[in-house]
């Protein structure tokens, strides 16, 4: 019985080498191919994760605004939303420190990052940022700045002064109270004190804090909306305290703050020292702690 194999052909070491040459060349370029899809999902994946299911959107919503309540005494605007990496999603913020209506004061900008995780990472200003008003709301319900001190001091003023001033009152005023009591006066709320937390920031809820909720026109004084501040309580979930924690804030505080409404004070930033000598004299004023003052210079 014959065998019939082909003949081997005869060993050619250029034709060997060209086909080791080959196979080295596309070992090696199955091995780039898959450590760069490697390195494509380890990039992309945790992006494409951190950014799924509108949570930019969230990030802003959540973190931007607690950063405005964490700094009651700064007007904040947030800058869009966001820088992601691998690693983390960030977004900035400037901050420019709140002075009487017609003084200048100088806008700063800071980054608000949190990790792949979802846990904020140091955080600027907030407690470390010790201006006159940010001290004026530590106050409120202490028994610095006595109503007759207050009285000398205004008197001592010349009445056109510009202020910035925390109206504190004897007894917290509902929504349709601090509406109509506004109304009254003829006054504006920046901002309204929702919470009374001798020696700590307490919970303050200004016109531009969340800019994505419900605003009702006119009510608590130029647009200052109870309504806005709940609808932004109820986006809030669970896993958000431990962040809040960090912007000194808790979710039982704020949905009870939302849920009662109570105005323990306001921030007046229009308001003039004359007026202000007024406004002391209403038995619902427990005390004006003046931040602030400025005058106007082009005024005749």
């Amino acid at each position: 019985m014959t065998d019939d194999f082909p003949e081997m052909p005869d060993f050619d070491p250029k034709l060997t080498r060209k086909a080791v040459r080959r196979g080295l060349a596309r070992t090696t370029s199955y091995a780039l191919v898959l450590l760069l899809a490697l390195a494509l999902v380890a990039t992309a994946g945790p992006m494409i994760l951190q950014t799924r299911d509108g949570r930019e959107q969230r990030m802003t919503d959540v973190l931007g605004t607690a950063f405005k309540v964490y700094n009651p005494a700064y007007r904040v605007v947030t800058n869009g939303c966001c820088e992601v990496t691998p690693l983390s999603m960030s977004f900035t913020v400037s901050a420019e420190p709140l002075r009487p209506v017609e003084a200048i004061s100088p806008t700063s900008t800071h980054t608000v990052s949190q990790s792949l995780f979802g846990q904020v990472g140091h955080l600027p200003l907030g407690r470390n940022a010790n201006t006159r008003l940010s001290q004026s709301l530590y106050d409120v319900g202490t028994d610095l700045a006595a109503k007759e001190n207050v009285r000398k001091t205004l008197a001592r003023l010349p009445g056109d002064l510009r202020a910035l001033a925390v109206v504190e009152f004897t007894a917290p005023l509902k929504p349709d109270e601090l509406e109509s009591w506004l109304g009254t006066k003829r006054k504006c709320a920046h901002s309204v004190v929702y919470e009374r937390r001798p020696g700590a920031l307490p919970i303050t809820w200004g016109s531009i804090t969340w800019d994505r909720g419900t605003f009702t026109e006119d009510k608590e004084g130029c647009g200052v909306g109870l309504s806005n501040f709940r609808s932004w309580t109820a986006i809030l979930r669970d896993h958000d305290d431990a962040n809040l924690r960090r912007f000194d804030l808790s979710l039982d505080r704020l949905r009870r703050a939302a849920r009662d409404g109570l105005a323990y004070a306001y921030v007046d930033e229009t308001s003039s020292v004359e007026s202000l000598r007024e406004l002391i004299e209403d038995p619902r004023v427990r005390t004006i702690r003046l931040a602030d003052v400025t005058f106007d210079l082009d005024r005749p």
